[in-house]
């Protein structure tokens, strides 16, 4: 057991960030083993919501993620299972009709300061 307070800090702060970590890890495996017995819309986007906040945190590199996550869209595809619509997709109606694009006022080009004469050099 460390003497130094510092030390005895480092350990309590590590202690928290140990849990938090397991924590986390547990909900990503949680995740992937559903998915892996019933391979479902909701099960993939919930394994795939986990990956990125194990990323987030620091738990996982990005690129071994990425991976991960290309094995579940094979194994949802090979299964028939077809991705959750997105969130932007489903926030916009069907029926709404394109808009011209409102054009942007054009502001008139300012005219450059007239340069100071040079002052004349003094001998």
């Amino acid at each position: 057991m460390p003497i130094i307070k510092s030390a005895k800090k480092r350990v309590r702060t590590a202690h928290k960030a140990a849990v938090r970590n397991s924590k986390t890890k547990r909900s990503l495996k949680t995740a992937l083993k559903v998915f892996g017995k019933q391979p479902a819309a909701s099960a993939h986007s919930k394994a795939q919501s986990e990956l990125d906040k194990a990323v987030k945190k620091g738990i996982m590199h990005k690129n071994k993620a990425a991976r991960v996550k290309k094995q579940l869209a094979a194994k949802s595809k090979s299964a028939g299972v077809k991705p959750a619509a997105a969130k932007k997709a489903a926030a916009k109606p069907a029926t709404a009709k394109k808009a011209a694009p409102a054009k942007k006022p054009t502001a008139a080009k300012k005219a450059a300061p007239a340069k100071k004469p040079a002052a004349a050099k003094k001998k």
